[in-house]
């Protein structure tokens, strides 16, 4: 019933992440400045889903919103006073946190310590790993659609890393392995800002599937942050990967079914050349992580997760009863 979508306040963080939160039957308000910086450029195109609605910053604090959806820390500690009513502050409230702690891996406090906020954490790494105090939690996996729309071909014997921003951010997410592995087997970078370390510059989101399909399997470099919505994307289409054992990727990539992970690089580069000698085998792999992208990461299973997420907050916030905690299965 239409009664029951939900008009739910949220900030343009991650695009893509958003495009798939839209498949939850709710409306989501995008704040919008006329200089449209983020997180305050709203849509970000034309095509986007309908039910992300652009609402002027200025003024929010007037409008009927059932629950407020914060995705920053800068969204907590300084975007809801300057735009949200006393009201809509104590209202329902969901604290999407999207990656592990940054400073101390295993000693550090979210910054929401509230318990009367659902903090939900992207993947059940992320939530092992945050000192969550008296603030309820629930994880909720990523969601990728599996189609048929981009199928993994293979034809390149060349692996694929699809990383944004990599000469910026350094170690943490395999600068240094991307260059040590690169001189061993044939790959390409593509991701904001690739051109500076010999990549293929940025491929459009929309583009992606069809472009990766080409390549014989996907290469993560990545030390530490949280799953990346290119890797399941990748999966989706096909691709075999090939990824560091750490933080979610070991319990994402099956060694043997849907590609490989290991915390040694030589052994990675070994399972990469095997790919590149072998299309059958890395056709099989790639059939795996399509079925693993499905089972554990579909759209379907994501939208209903959210679903039940912001109803639970916005019904336990009016009983004034607990959040209950809760994970994806």
């Amino acid at each position: 019933m239409a009664a029951d979508r939900l008009r739910v306040f949220t900030w343009h963080v991650h695009g893509s992440y958003l495009q798939y939160l839209a498949r939850a039957p709710h409306d989501f308000l995008l704040p919008v400045t006329p200089a449209r910086t983020p997180p305050y450029h709203g849509r970000g195109r034309s095509d986007w889903p309908a039910n992300l609605i652009e609402v002027p910053a200025r003024g929010v604090d007037r409008l009927d919103i059932d629950c407020v959806l914060f995705q920053t820390e800068h969204n907590w500690t300084h975007d809801q006073w300057e735009l949200l009513s006393d009201e809509q502050r104590a209202g329902p409230r969901v604290f999407l946190e999207h990656d592990p702690p940054r400073e101390v891996p295993t000693d550090t406090r979210h910054h929401v310590d509230d318990p009367n906020v659902l903090l939900v954490h992207v993947t059940p790494f992320n939530e092992l790993m945050w000192d969550n105090g008296g603030t309820p939690t629930r994880v909720i996996d990523h969601g990728v659609p599996v189609t048929d729309r981009a199928l993994w071909t293979g034809e390149l014997d060349r692996g694929l890393v699809v990383v944004n921003n990599l000469g910026a951010r350094g170690r943490r997410l395999g600068l240094d392995v991307w260059e040590s592995v690169r001189r061993e087997v044939p790959l390409d970078l593509v991701g904001i800002g690739s051109e500076q370390l010999g990549g293929l510059g940025e491929v459009p989101h929309a583009e992606l599937p069809a472009f990766a399909a080409r390549y014989r399997f996907l290469f993560n470099p990545i030390r530490y942050t949280s799953l990346g919505l290119a890797v399941l994307e990748a999966m989706a289409v096909g691709l075999p990967v090939v990824a560091l054992a750490t933080t979610e990727y070991a319990t994402a990539i099956e060694n043997g079914v849907s590609g490989y992970v290991d915390t040694r690089v030589d052994t990675l580069v070994k399972r990469m050349h095997a790919l590149l000698s072998d299309r059958d085998e890395a056709r099989r792999l790639g059939e795996g992580a399509r079925r693993r992208a499905e089972e554990r990461f579909g759209i379907e299973r994501f939208a209903r997760d959210w679903d039940l997420a912001l109803r639970d907050a916005v019904a336990l916030a009016g009983t004034g009863g607990e959040v209950a905690t809760t994970r994806s299965t």
